[in-house]
């Protein structure tokens, strides 16, 4: 009889009977190679590792304004993103039995702040996040992902990974001082240019190259929880130069301060934990958008942010199940529609938070790394998520140039995906190039991936490959059509 053997080189404890030999048969512990004690260490690990979420997106939907002028609140959007967290985390190594941990998805959360909200209220922005997760569970559930996922070039996928992660450099670039507007733009060359005036200057701005710095320095060295130490070690900093230089923020009596903090000004607050603010909770209207906006423009929207969460999970669910030598001979996940339904209703439930969409986490590979190869990792991480909504107060003193550092690292660590991308084909490269460019440069996610796709379907049949273009894409891509040309279309025909 052949003996397990752990990663250590040592064989795993026996079996026990009573409430332990049951867990332990529940998650697998045993049969998969690991002990209790990897799992509880594996689950610390990836919470420490994604815990700056729970300070990143309130400062990235928090503060952002609606189309009202209305916003989220930093500590509210703070306990839901806790509480979000949590739940689905749990959830996922209760169903799903491994250990993958989840939480507000970075790129979403900017897409429903800068594109979304922008354009109606935050409760109608939150329903088409709900529609988009009961569109992911239903595409679960039918078994149709796996289709859709086949539907959309890897070129494409890869590029909209890509354009995300300079959107998001953009966004922490902007918010840390470094790029800024322009106040005059349409008497200039170029509409940003670096700091207030072409230079750069005040201590926020300085504050954000540390940061930035020391971000890079820990990620660079493969630290555990390089991304929460940066953000941590960043809002120290602020806290002191703010405490002694007291720069102020952007905006003094109406009037802008340059070298003012950019939104959030990093004064300790009056408590450093407490009874958290879930009053955001069901702060949702379902159809709302489709009256604000229009019909065509809230599916686009709707659509945009199905792709986006569809083939990031897609993608994130093949790498740490690999990581975590979980596939079978197929290369196959054995739980995969447990662990897909899980993410699907994840989004559910972070629309229906106002938490914005919610996502299998990257992140996790860092509790895989250290020995976590079962559900009960996820059950500690989520655990350590109800811990932390005791102190959200906390997220008050973190300023955007704490965070901005992350979301440049963020970025680059998305760029990566352009390995995948054959420049050397131009049908291939320019709807990539479009994709990857437009999404910072027009400052949103849906006319980057319509722009791509529209051009990828058009340079397929330049080359007399339209039966290669999946029927998917042709109606992707007449939808996107309608989409940017509506506006011609109605002064065509003479419609205000």
């Amino acid at each position: 009889m052949s003996t397990t053997v752990t990663s250590s080189g040592t064989p795993p404890r026996a079996r026990q009977s009573g409430a332990v030999g049951a867990l332990d048969r529940f998650f697998h512990i045993t049969d998969r190679g690991s002990t209790f004690g990897r799992e509880t260490r594996g689950g610390l690990t990836t919470f420490f590792t994604m815990a700056y979420i729970v300070v990143l997106n309130p400062l990235i939907i928090g503060l952002a304004p609606d189309r009202h002028g209305n916003t989220l609140g930093l500590t509210s959007v703070a306990g839901v993103t806790c509480l979000v967290a949590a739940a689905m985390t749990i959830l996922m190594g209760v169903l799903g039995r491994v250990p993958f941990a989840l939480a507000t998805g970075l790129g979403l959360n900017a897409f429903v702040a800068v594109s979304v909200a922008s354009q109606m209220s935050w409760p109608e922005a939150m329903g088409l996040v709900v529609l988009e997760g009961l569109v992911i569970t239903v595409l679960v559930l039918t078994g149709f992902r796996t289709a859709v996922f086949r539907a959309i070039p890897r070129d494409l996928k890869a590029a909209i990974a890509v354009g995300i992660g300079l959107f998001i450099t953009f966004i922490g670039l902007v918010d840390g001082g470094f790029v800024r507007r322009i106040p005059d733009a349409a008497h200039t060359t170029v509409p940003v240019q670096l700091g207030a005036d072409g230079s750069l200057h005040g201590w926020p701005t300085a504050v954000f190259l540390f940061g930035l710095a020391l971000t890079a320095v820990l990620v660079v060295r493969k630290v555990k929880g390089a991304l929460l130490l940066g953000i941590v070690g960043t809002t120290v900093v602020a806290a002191i130069v703010n405490a002694l230089a007291h720069p102020g923020p952007a905006f003094v009596g109406g009037k802008p301060n340059p070298g003012g903090w950019s939104l959030n000004v990093p004064s300790v607050p009056d408590k450093l934990f407490g009874a958290p603010d879930l009053h955001l909770l069901g702060h949702f209207s379902l159809l709302g958008a489709f009256s604000s906006v229009g019909v065509l423009t809230a599916l686009l929207l709707v659509f945009t942010l199905v792709l986006a969460d569809f083939f990031d999970v897609m993608g994130t669910t093949v790498a740490l199940a690999s990581e975590a030598d979980l596939l079978d001979d197929a290369g196959l996940l054995p739980n995969t529609g447990q662990v897909l339904l899980v993410d699907g209703l994840a989004a559910v439930a972070g629309g229906a938070a106002s938490a914005s969409s919610a996502t299998t986490y990257v992140e996790s590979s860092a509790g895989i790394a250290d020995g976590a190869r079962t559900g009960l990792a996820s059950v500690v991480t989520g655990l350590l998520f109800l811990v932390a909504l005791l102190f959200t107060p906390l997220v008050d003193v973190v300023p955007s140039e704490a965070a901005g550092p992350v979301l440049v690292v963020v970025g680059v660590l998305m760029m990566s995906q352009i390995r995948n991308i054959d420049f050397t084909d131009l049908a291939v490269a320019i709807p990539a190039f479009l994709t990857i460019t437009l999404m910072p440069l027009t400052y949103s996610i849906t006319n980057g991936i319509g722009i791509g796709f529209v051009a990828h379907t058009m340079l397929k049949v330049a080359r007399g490959q339209a039966r290669q273009i999946h029927a998917l894409m042709w109606g992707v891509s007449l939808v996107f059509v309608l989409y940017f040309g509506i506006n011609l279309v109605k002064a065509a025909a003479g419609v205000s």
